[in-house]
């Protein structure tokens, strides 16, 4: 076993960072200027701010890299540079950009846990405000449950929480239980307070206690 593959373990994530890419793609497609400027559940992030993020994976390394210098290590300095550069872009051209990043970027080639986990939880902050639900294919959000963002706060917020997932064979952890969709675990865990309504259990109000920190 070689190439990409070895390093992900024996598993290559290409796939389904291409597979969500593409889903995404689809839904913009079908957004009205209005839904284009509608707040997502990243605070203080409209639809398309969340859109502009995402292209960070099809960046080219030099401007990307020269990002990270100017932010001086700042994720916050970064993302909003990146979100100030693409305030010009029309819709038409962010939806352009999405639908030609599929697997282009550092994020997908070196870092594609990651890549897909930030892929998935923003492509559900662009969806639950918009009232655009769907099902999560099952190897996508399993992927992202088993290795949730770290930059995010997962680990924080799972410690000493026994999670479980009632739509798929997935739980983690031991301690008081947090029950509910695999869906809502992921968001919560990644800080999206507005999944919390739909879990339940004993380690709930420790958890609602930590995404609200």
């Amino acid at each position: 076993m070689t190439g990409w593959t070895t390093l992900l373990g024996g598993y290559d994530l290409r796939p389904l960072i291409r597979r969500e890419r593409e889903d995404l793609a689809a839904l913009l497609r079908t957004l009205t200027p209005t839904e284009w400027e509608t707040e997502s559940l990243c605070a203080g992030w409209r639809v398309r701010d969340v859109v502009a993020h995402l292209l960070h994976d099809s960046m080219p390394t030099a401007t990307y890299l020269g990002d990270g210098v100017k932010a001086r290590g700042s994720l916050d300095r970064l993302n909003a540079a990146q979100i100030r550069r693409a305030r010009s872009w029309s819709t038409e051209e962010l939806l352009s950009r999405v639908e030609a990043s599929a697997n282009t970027g550092l994020g997908a080639k070196l870092m594609p846990r990651l890549s897909l986990a930030d892929l998935v939880i923003h492509h559900q902050d662009i969806r639950r405000p918009l009232g655009r639900v769907r099902e999560i294919p099952e190897d996508r959000l399993l992927a992202v449950l088993h290795n949730p963002d770290p930059f995010a706060g997962a680990p924080q917020r799972m410690r000493g929480l026994k999670l479980v997932a009632s739509d798929v064979d997935w739980q983690h952890g031991e301690g008081p239980e947090v029950r509910g969709p695999g869906e809502a675990i992921a968001l919560s865990l990644a800080g999206r307070a507005a999944a919390l309504t739909d879990l339940h259990g004993d380690g709930l109000e420790t958890l609602r206690t930590r995404v609200h920190r």
